[in-house]
């Protein structure tokens, strides 16, 4: 049902054949009107999600919470049924990526890993990884950069093409249900993860807001026609209602720091890199939901 209708329309004219309605944002402010998460569980194609989690010592709450639990009940119904859920047709997507030849090397992604369902099981829930040949950690997005770069014999994609969100979110995918959990022992990892702990409660901007004063300090409260969650990565890349399009981790990282009114890094810098195992590793418990939906 979901492939005939839409062969042959790129992925943004399937999103707009979808006619997702755009939020129109207001000015960054809180009101008083808290939200407590809901108590329901998800579960997707039969998998258990895990959405809350013990917090990691040293966090200042007792439970880490997945934002699915923030959620109004259509958006979180959206998530729960993979046939409704639009995030889904960019894992069809990146499934067509995964077997298509490319590049004089004359292999696809397929050539080296088989099916995707096996050898990708499980993997994308310990992202981000520690890389000795660049010095330093490294996500799903910029893996794939180094396998099209040194085994297929391609550039590396352009920041947040379609094609490069599809290939992630299908990669993630396969680790549907894995609970997030980070190796910091690994390489430099933990002088990173410090390195991101510092950007998270670093105020800054015209704003001056931190990481940790929306998602931390206001967790709940409602701002911009939604409510604030804990501000988890175990989502990434995510369905955005309001853009009617999969959002990257680092485009909403970029996304929040431009709302401060501070100069926003580019995506995959050292500051945004250090800043990803930081969340990934506040989210330790929580099931990989790729591709999660979020107003």
């Amino acid at each position: 049902m979901r492939r005939g209708a839409w062969e042959g329309l790129p992925v943004r004219g399937k999103f707009a054949a979808i006619g997702a309605g755009v939020l129109v944002a207001s000015a960054l402010a809180f009101s008083a009107v808290q939200a407590e998460p809901v108590d329901e569980t998800l579960s997707i194609d039969g998998v258990e999600m895990t959405t809350r989690a013990k917090a990691q010592e040293g966090l200042p709450f007792d439970e880490v919470l997945s934002g699915w639990l923030f959620r109004e009940a259509e958006t979180r119904q959206l998530e729960a049924d993979s046939f409704e859920n639009p995030g889904m047709l960019y894992v069809e997507r990146g499934e067509e990526i995964w077997n298509t030849v490319e590049g004089p090397a004359g292999q696809s992604c397929a050539s080296c890993h088989g099916d995707a369902a096996e050898s990708m099981a499980g993997i994308a829930a310990h992202y981000p990884k520690w890389d000795a040949d660049s010095q330093r950690p490294i996500n799903i997005e910029l893996r794939i950069d180094k396998c099209r770069v040194e085994h297929m014999g391609l550039e590396p994609y352009k920041f947040d093409s379609d094609d490069q969100k599809a290939l992630t979110t299908y990669i993630k995918h396969q680790s549907l249900g894995e609970p997030v959990n980070l190796d910091l022992a690994e390489g430099d990892m933990q002088s990173w993860w410090e390195r991101g702990k510092e950007r998270y409660y670093l105020r800054t901007g015209q704003l001056n807001f931190a990481c940790a004063s929306c998602h931390e300090a206001n967790s709940g409260q409602y701002i911009r026609a939604d409510h604030l969650s804990q501000g988890q990565a175990n989502g990434f890349p995510t369905y955005r209602l309001k853009q009617a399009d999969m959002v990257s981790l680092h485009n909403r990282l970029r996304g929040c720091i431009r709302d401060t009114r501070a100069e926003t890094p580019a995506a995959f810098s050292d500051e945004l890199m250090a800043l990803e195992v930081y969340l990934t590793w506040r989210g330790t418990g929580l099931s990989v939901e790729t591709p999660a939906v979020r107003q």
